[in-house]
Protein backbone atom coordinates (compact mmCIF):
# COMPACT_ATOMS: atom_id res chain seq x y z
CA UNK A 1 0.00 0.00 0.00
CA UNK A 2 1.27 3.47 -0.87
CA UNK A 3 1.36 6.07 1.88
CA UNK A 4 -1.18 8.84 1.32
CA UNK A 5 0.09 12.06 -0.21
CA UNK A 6 -0.42 14.89 2.27
CA UNK A 7 1.41 17.58 0.32
CA UNK A 8 -1.77 19.64 0.01
CA UNK A 9 -2.67 19.35 3.71
CA UNK A 10 -2.55 22.53 5.79
CA UNK A 11 0.61 23.08 7.80
CA UNK A 12 0.42 21.86 11.36
CA UNK A 13 2.52 22.94 14.28
CA UNK A 14 3.14 21.99 17.88
CA UNK A 15 1.10 19.16 19.37
CA UNK A 16 -0.96 18.65 16.19
CA UNK A 17 2.21 18.04 14.19
CA UNK A 18 3.69 15.73 16.84
CA UNK A 19 0.46 13.71 16.96
CA UNK A 20 0.43 13.38 13.16
CA UNK A 21 4.05 12.22 13.09
CA UNK A 22 3.57 9.66 15.87
CA UNK A 23 0.38 8.32 14.25
CA UNK A 24 2.23 8.04 10.93
CA UNK A 25 5.05 6.19 12.68
CA UNK A 26 2.64 3.59 14.04
CA UNK A 27 1.08 3.17 10.59
CA UNK A 28 4.52 2.72 9.02
CA UNK A 29 5.40 0.13 11.67
CA UNK A 30 2.21 -1.81 10.98
CA UNK A 31 2.76 -1.69 7.22
CA UNK A 32 6.55 -1.99 6.85
CA UNK A 33 7.84 -3.22 10.20
CA UNK A 34 10.70 -1.70 12.15
CA UNK A 35 13.29 -2.77 9.59
CA UNK A 36 11.45 -1.02 6.76
CA UNK A 37 10.61 2.17 8.62
CA UNK A 38 12.47 5.29 7.51
CA UNK A 39 12.31 8.92 8.55
CA UNK A 40 11.51 9.77 4.91
CA UNK A 41 8.56 7.40 4.91
CA UNK A 42 7.18 8.75 8.18
CA UNK A 43 7.58 12.34 6.98
CA UNK A 44 5.71 11.59 3.73
CA UNK A 45 2.89 9.82 5.52
CA UNK A 46 2.56 12.57 8.12
CA UNK A 47 2.70 15.35 5.53
CA UNK A 48 5.69 16.81 7.37
CA UNK A 49 9.22 17.76 6.45
CA UNK A 50 12.03 15.44 7.39
CA UNK A 51 13.66 18.39 9.17
CA UNK A 52 10.64 18.63 11.48
CA UNK A 53 11.22 15.02 12.52
CA UNK A 54 14.93 15.45 13.17
CA UNK A 55 14.31 18.60 15.22
CA UNK A 56 12.36 16.46 17.68
CA UNK A 57 13.95 13.01 17.32
CA UNK A 58 17.63 12.55 16.55
CA UNK A 59 17.26 8.89 15.60
CA UNK A 60 14.71 6.51 14.18
CA UNK A 61 14.70 4.50 17.43
CA UNK A 62 13.92 7.62 19.51
CA UNK A 63 10.94 8.36 17.25
CA UNK A 64 9.70 4.79 17.44
CA UNK A 65 10.09 4.72 21.23
CA UNK A 66 7.86 7.78 21.54
CA UNK A 67 5.29 6.37 19.14
CA UNK A 68 5.17 3.00 20.89
CA UNK A 69 5.04 4.64 24.32
CA UNK A 70 1.80 6.35 23.32
CA UNK A 71 0.22 2.99 22.58
CA UNK A 72 0.56 1.87 26.19
CA UNK A 73 -2.49 2.39 28.42
CA UNK A 74 -2.49 5.05 31.12
CA UNK A 75 -3.11 4.10 34.76
CA UNK A 76 -6.60 5.59 34.57
CA UNK A 77 -7.43 3.27 31.64
CA UNK A 78 -7.39 0.21 33.91
CA UNK A 79 -10.81 -0.06 35.60
CA UNK A 80 -10.83 -0.99 39.27
CA UNK A 81 -11.93 -4.63 39.26
CA UNK A 82 -12.27 -4.74 43.05
CA UNK A 83 -9.56 -7.33 43.67
CA UNK A 84 -5.79 -7.42 43.21
CA UNK A 85 -5.82 -10.60 41.10
CA UNK A 86 -8.31 -9.15 38.62
CA UNK A 87 -6.41 -5.85 38.41
CA UNK A 88 -3.11 -7.67 37.81
CA UNK A 89 -4.68 -9.76 35.07
CA UNK A 90 -6.02 -6.59 33.42
CA UNK A 91 -2.61 -4.87 33.48
CA UNK A 92 -0.75 -7.88 32.10
CA UNK A 93 -3.37 -8.43 29.40
CA UNK A 94 -2.92 -4.82 28.30
CA UNK A 95 0.86 -5.27 28.29
CA UNK A 96 0.64 -8.52 26.33
CA UNK A 97 -1.65 -6.91 23.74
CA UNK A 98 0.80 -4.03 23.34
CA UNK A 99 3.75 -6.39 22.95
CA UNK A 100 1.94 -8.50 20.37
CA UNK A 101 0.67 -5.44 18.51
CA UNK A 102 2.68 -2.67 16.80
CA UNK A 103 5.06 -2.34 19.79
CA UNK A 104 6.52 -5.83 19.89
CA UNK A 105 8.46 -6.11 16.64
CA UNK A 106 9.98 -2.62 17.03
CA UNK A 107 11.08 -3.56 20.54
CA UNK A 108 12.99 -6.53 19.13
CA UNK A 109 14.52 -4.36 16.41
CA UNK A 110 15.52 -1.57 18.77
CA UNK A 111 17.01 -4.05 21.23
CA UNK A 112 19.19 -5.64 18.55
CA UNK A 113 20.39 -2.19 17.45
CA UNK A 114 21.04 -1.02 21.00
CA UNK A 115 22.93 -4.05 22.35
CA UNK A 116 26.38 -2.83 21.22
CA UNK A 117 25.77 0.49 23.03
CA UNK A 118 25.06 0.16 26.79
CA UNK A 119 23.78 3.73 27.01
CA UNK A 120 21.08 3.06 24.42
CA UNK A 121 20.09 -0.17 26.17
CA UNK A 122 19.60 1.79 29.37
CA UNK A 123 17.49 4.40 27.60
CA UNK A 124 15.34 1.72 25.96
CA UNK A 125 14.87 -0.05 29.29
CA UNK A 126 13.91 3.16 31.07
CA UNK A 127 11.35 4.15 28.43
CA UNK A 128 9.80 0.69 28.11
CA UNK A 129 9.46 0.26 31.87
CA UNK A 130 8.10 3.71 32.73
CA UNK A 131 4.43 3.29 31.80
CA UNK A 132 4.30 -0.31 33.00
CA UNK A 133 5.62 0.75 36.41
CA UNK A 134 2.91 3.43 36.59
CA UNK A 135 0.21 0.84 35.83
CA UNK A 136 1.51 -1.60 38.43
CA UNK A 137 1.88 1.16 41.02
CA UNK A 138 -1.76 2.11 40.51
CA UNK A 139 -3.17 -1.41 40.95
CA UNK A 140 -0.97 -2.01 44.00
CA UNK A 141 -2.08 1.31 45.51
CA UNK A 142 -5.67 0.13 45.14
CA UNK A 143 -4.80 -3.20 46.78
CA UNK A 144 -3.16 -1.42 49.72
CA UNK A 145 -6.24 0.81 50.12
CA UNK A 146 -8.48 -2.29 50.12
CA UNK A 147 -6.29 -3.95 52.74
CA UNK A 148 -5.33 -6.84 50.42
CA UNK A 149 -1.60 -6.25 50.74
CA UNK A 150 0.67 -4.29 53.03
CA UNK A 151 2.36 -1.05 51.97
CA UNK A 152 5.66 -2.92 52.29
CA UNK A 153 4.66 -5.03 49.28
CA UNK A 154 5.16 -2.08 46.94
CA UNK A 155 8.82 -1.78 45.98
CA UNK A 156 10.55 -0.62 42.81
CA UNK A 157 11.69 -4.16 41.99
CA UNK A 158 8.26 -5.71 42.50
CA UNK A 159 6.72 -3.13 40.18
CA UNK A 160 8.80 -4.55 37.32
CA UNK A 161 8.45 -8.31 37.85
CA UNK A 162 5.22 -9.12 36.02
CA UNK A 163 5.82 -7.18 32.80
CA UNK A 164 9.50 -8.17 32.81
CA UNK A 165 8.46 -11.83 32.72
CA UNK A 166 6.05 -11.18 29.84
CA UNK A 167 8.68 -9.18 27.95
CA UNK A 168 11.26 -11.91 28.41
CA UNK A 169 8.76 -14.54 27.24
CA UNK A 170 7.91 -12.48 24.16
CA UNK A 171 11.46 -11.57 23.18
CA UNK A 172 13.24 -14.85 23.80
CA UNK A 173 10.71 -17.68 23.42
CA UNK A 174 8.73 -18.91 20.44
CA UNK A 175 5.70 -19.79 22.58
CA UNK A 176 2.64 -17.55 22.16
CA UNK A 177 2.06 -14.97 24.86
CA UNK A 178 -1.44 -16.24 25.53
CA UNK A 179 -3.78 -15.88 28.47
CA UNK A 180 -2.54 -19.07 30.12
CA UNK A 181 0.90 -17.48 30.47
CA UNK A 182 -0.59 -14.33 31.97
CA UNK A 183 -2.67 -16.28 34.50
CA UNK A 184 0.38 -18.33 35.47
CA UNK A 185 2.50 -15.21 36.04
CA UNK A 186 -0.22 -13.69 38.24
CA UNK A 187 -1.10 -16.81 40.23
CA UNK A 188 2.33 -18.44 40.56
CA UNK A 189 4.57 -15.39 40.84
CA UNK A 190 2.90 -12.06 41.59
CA UNK A 191 0.24 -12.97 44.15
CA UNK A 192 2.66 -15.05 46.27
CA UNK A 193 5.28 -12.30 45.95
CA UNK A 194 2.96 -9.57 47.23
CA UNK A 195 1.40 -11.75 49.92
CA UNK A 196 4.83 -12.63 51.32
CA UNK A 197 5.92 -9.01 51.63
CA UNK A 198 6.51 -7.69 55.16
CA UNK A 199 3.97 -5.34 56.68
Amino acid sequence: MTAPDHRTAPRRRGEALVNAILAATVEELEERGYGGLTMDGVARRAGASKASLYRRWETRSALVMDAVYRLAPHPGDIPDAGALRNDLLAVLRHSAATLQGPAGAPLRGMLSEALPEPGRVGELRARSQGRNRELMAEVLRRAVDRGEISPGAVTDLRLEVGVALLRNHYLFRDDPLDDAVIVQVVDDVLLPLFAAAPG
